[in-house]
């Protein structure tokens, strides 16, 4: 679950690399709708489910944090 973080990385081709008012959904390229399907379709594959879980947690949690920074 822990190497899921990797995703992250990303962030590292945005500029500049750590915006606190920024969305990552949508900004970054292992953030986008696309990549949403990759992590849906390796939680449909049993012997990759534990990583689709842990990058459809890590998602879930990047969209609850924009949705804090929308409406809080």
């Amino acid at each position: 679950m822990v190497s899921t973080m990797v995703i992250d990385l990303d962030h590292f081709l945005a500029n500049p690399v750590y915006n606190p008012d920024r969305c990552s959904i949508n900004f970054h390229p292992l953030h986008t709708y696309w990549a949403l399907g990759g992590y849906i379709f390796l939680f449909a594959i049993p012997k990759t489910r534990i990583l689709g879980i842990g990058l459809l947690v890590h998602y879930i949690l990047d969209v609850t944090d924009c949705i804090w920074m929308l409406y809080f």
